[in-house]
């Protein structure tokens, strides 16, 4: 039977290339053997049910424990009634080990028991009746809420000094959040904040993502299938692309191989890589779109509006930062600092942004092609100045970002222009106090830095002079255009305010200043 990328669901070693999901957890046998109760948490799409599901199928198989992966996502659906959300669960965790555990380790019929103590009872006898140690992993328990992710929570801890006897040896909690950040209505807050009701964890783990060299060993599982071959090179970006996160190393490898390049005798490339990427960006396949949904979440707001503006993030919670790191948005990066956690998330988050301003955009002709169909930067430079006096002003209340909102307007602009044929290209970063934009059009390279000039703060002029000479130089270019947006208080309309003028870096480049 022919393997492929899985992009959907859990994978099965029998039809998709894997790699050992153990690996990214060596810690957790000895946490099992030592007893230990603990939190699994890492974003959607990384392998967590995978891993979950193949180490208890491991375990279960060395006949040493019987080990089991559980849902208790159902329960979701009664946030108020413990009563119903137990009997939900324990339903599918019935169904769960008929499917996936020998006939002599199912559990037996569940116990009778009061509402808010059936996952107590059952799991009580489940343990005793088991002719080996029962281990539990509970998927999805961040679905549930409020009273009913509590009583769970205490139920657990009320069971766990009559382990291995009386209660499963060891369990893990599997989900998006650490324990700290599950959802609740109590005390004024929407989250635990802390371990309680779940004092018991030994440890916290989150799930890696792939290395590059676990990059190169996924591919080479379909090279081996097809005789298809995954360049070195083209291995190296697809690590770039994605930092190893594992349903974007899967989705882009995918679409080459079913969709851009499905002849197995045709090499795969850094430009297919490539290709595949902008597919994916414009799809905006589930996960990505998942992704875009956490951008409206406050906490998240608060610490990538600054990114992309590239300010200092201020007085940022600890918790929020941390709860930034585990949805897997973010990353720190090694020489320091908070960075978006790869190139492919970094597109498409100024892209799902500006994408309120692009659908408003009026209906724009592309005045700025030359007649033969290639890009005139002079007529692209009127047709944004024109544009931007006149569409400015009501533009930027539809940017979901507001200290942001020009960038997203011009970016929203330029998008309509690369449609046509182009791509543009984004660098933002944590105190840089900018973001430089490169548009390619054909042979055509333009390059921009926008800068914001604030209240209380000098004009920007200069220094975005000093840091386009260093973006100019590393795209090889000797001109481009230096964007400054204008937010003080008490100054003219869009349509008096823009204007061009000419100016060089210190390393004489020429330079377009558009105000605006």
């Amino acid at each position: 039977m022919p393997r492929w990328f899985n992009t959907a669901g859990p994978c099965q070693s029998a039809k998709h290339y894997m790699l050992p999901p153990a690996a990214r957890l060596p810690r957790m046998q000895r946490l099992i053997e030592q007893e230990g109760y603990f939190i699994i948490h890492a974003p959607r799409q990384i392998g967590k049910t995978t891993a979950m599901l193949a180490l208890a199928h491991e375990l279960t198989n060395s006949g040493k424990y019987t080990a089991i992966m559980v849902s208790a996502e159902v329960g979701a659906a009664f946030p108020k009634d413990i009563d119903k959300a137990e009997k939900a669960i324990l339903s599918a965790w019935q169904q769960a080990a008929r499917i996936r555990l020998p006939a002599n380790l199912q559990p037996p019929s569940w116990p009778a028991a009061p509402a808010g103590s059936q996952i107590n009872r059952a799991l009580q006898e489940w343990t005793i009746t088991s002719p080996r140690p029962l281990v539990v992993f509970i998927d999805e328990i961040d679905a549930l809420q409020d009273e009913v992710l509590i009583g769970v929570l205490r139920q657990l801890r009320d069971g766990y000094p009559n382990r291995p006897q009386g209660f499963p040896q060891s369990l893990a909690l599997v989900g998006l959040r650490d324990v700290r950040d599950y959802k609740v209505a109590s005390g004024g807050s929407d989250r635990l904040h802390t371990a309680s009701p779940f004092n018991i964890k030994v440890e916290s783990l989150t799930l890696r993502n792939f290395t590059r060299e676990e990059v190169g060993e996924l591919y080479a599982q379909h090279t081996h299938d097809t005789d298809q071959i995954f360049s070195d090179t083209a291995v190296d970006r697809a690590f770039y692309l994605t930092q190893g996160q594992p349903w974007l190393v899967n989705a882009l490898a995918r679409q080459i191989v079913e969709v851009i390049a499905p002849d197995p005798t045709i090499n795969i490339t850094v430009e297919h890589f490539d290709q595949a990427k902008e597919n994916l960006i414009r799809r905006q396949d589930t996960h990505l779109d998942s992704l875009a949904e956490r951008l409206r979440d406050s906490r998240i707001r608060q610490i990538v509006e600054p990114i992309l503006s590239g300010q200092a993030l201020g007085d940022i919670p600890l918790d929020d930062r941390r709860f930034a790191l585990d949805l897997g948005l973010l990353r720190r990066d090694p020489a320091g600092g908070l960075t978006i956690a790869n190139p492919i998330y970094r597109e498409v988050i100024p892209r799902v942004l500006a994408s309120g301003p692009q659908d408003s955009l009026p209906i724009i002709q592309p005045s700025w092609l030359q007649s033969d169909g290639t890009l005139d930067i002079d007529k692209l430079l009127d047709a944004f100045l024109q544009f931007w006096r006149q569409h400015g002003e009501p533009l930027l209340r539809s940017a979901p970002y507001h200290e942001i909102a020009p960038h997203l307007v011009l970016m929203a602009f330029l998008h309509r222009v690369v449609n046509g044929g182009g791509t543009l290209d984004r660098e933002y970063a944590i105190g840089t106090d900018r973001m430089d934009l490169c548009l390619r059009y054909g042979s055509v390279i333009l390059a921009m830095e926008l800068k914001v000039w604030r209240d209380g703060r000098p004009d920007p002029l200069n220094a975005g002079l000093e840091q386009l000479d260093r973006y100019l130089a590393g795209l090889g270019l000797d001109q481009g255009w230096l964007v400054i947006f204008d937010k003080r208080d008490q100054i003219p309309s869009i349509a008096e305010r823009t204007m061009t003028a000419s100016a060089q870096t210190p390393k004489g480049k020429k330079i377009t200043v558009i105000r605006g």
